[in-house]
């Protein structure tokens, strides 16, 4: 257990948010995974701050089931990487007493199904805490969650927990979908003072892009916003996380046949920033919601609704979506029926055309 900081250096336990001194260090740019990236980026929010611990299961030595902490234990030792019982409640909890005491925990969770023993600390303390107190305590706690299918997993490894965790108050929910964003939103997160859920997307920790490296946070856009990925004037596609690669890949097939598809990556899902979609749907006059969680009271819902009532007048079809069924996550073998493809997105956009 990483013992208390000095006095001079550990913010008050009554939520004062102490500044972290970030190191100076040269910009550079490489090819990285996902994977790579985001282990790139914890490394660096360890380096930029003493505070920062990382905590889960199998997270130190053997650097964590998709090796996203590889490394971690041998340059900051076993009091800031700690391996933890396999209990994810235990996880959680302690990270809040370690975070009232001034660090900040990121904490993994090796699968998002094994999220839910941790939902009760997640949702009665964690989230309610700045509100419970008035404000007077703050919990800077990170809380890693690989998500999604597509790997081919046993029961309980391919859930989208997502809808939970954006209706309770109190948390913050990004899902990160590319190499570059998961090295700067990791950083991101582990610097907010608030409990930030962070969704990664486990099918594309393999994905590659070149990734730059030893860049101030200031640099970076904020982390509660939605980016235009790419551009286009005859119908909107908007996803998050693993399903946005998808849509890039429709709007290409799209593009083959004459019609710009924009696609849209929200990157948080709450706080929900919708004005690029809104002022996206107002040029288009079509949206289709992809993701791969069930329909049922969903984010693709809110969004409907929300763009119903911004831009009603706006709309040429009504807003269609593509998402998981609402069934119990299948056995791995029937996973590609399941989860949303680019024969569904397109066959959704088509649909959008045809009214």
């Amino acid at each position: 257990m990483p013992r208390q900081q000095d006095a001079a250096t550990t913010p008050r336990q009554q939520g004062a948010v102490a500044t972290s001194h970030p190191r100076v260090a040269a910009a550079r740019s490489s090819t990285l995974t996902l994977a790579k990236a985001l282990n790139a980026g914890l490394r660096t929010a360890m380096e930029d701050d003493p505070r920062v611990v990382v905590m889960g299961e199998d997270v130190g030595r053997l650097g964590g089931v998709f090796r996203i902490t590889d490394g971690l234990l041998a340059d900051f030792g076993e009091e800031r990487v700690i391996d933890t019982p396999l209990a994810e409640s235990a996880i959680i909890g302690t990270a809040i007493g370690l975070a009232m005491r001034g660090f900040r925990p990121v904490c993994e969770i090796q699968f998002d199904g094994f999220v839910y023993p941790a939902f009760d600390q997640i949702v009665t303390q964690l989230a309610k805490m700045y509100y419970r107190t008035r404000g007077r305590v703050r919990l800077p706690v990170t809380v890693r969650i690989p998500c999604g299918g597509g790997i081919g997993a046993v029961e309980h490894h391919s859930e989208s927990p997502e809808a939970y965790f954006c209706h309770t108050a109190g948390l913050k929910v990004v899902a990160c979908s590319n190499p570059v964003d998961a090295h700067t939103m990791i950083r991101q997160a582990v610097a907010t003072d608030d409990p930030v859920i962070f969704f990664e997307p486990k099918r594309r920790y393999w994905d590659k892009a070149e990734v730059t490296t030893g860049l101030p946070l200031s640099a970076a856009a904020p982390l509660h916003v939605s980016r235009v990925v790419r551009p286009g004037d005859d119908a909107t596609l908007v996803a998050y996380g693993p399903m946005v690669r998808t849509c890039l890949d429709a709007a290409a097939v799209m593009a083959e046949e004459g019609r710009a598809l924009e696609v849209i990556d929200l990157r948080t899902l709450s706080p929900l920033d919708l004005s690029p979609v809104f002022a996206s749907v107002r040029r288009t006059g079509r949206l289709v919601v992809v993701h791969e969680a069930p329909s049922n009271v969903s984010l693709s819902a809110e969004i409907a609704a929300r763009v119903t009532e911004k831009a009603f007048y706006s709309l040429e079809a009504p807003v269609l979506r593509v998402t998981g069924y609402d069934t119990p996550y299948p056995p791995s073998r029937l996973e590609e029926h399941y989860l949303p493809d680019v024969d569904r997105v397109l066959d959704a956009v088509d649909r959008s055309f045809s009214y």
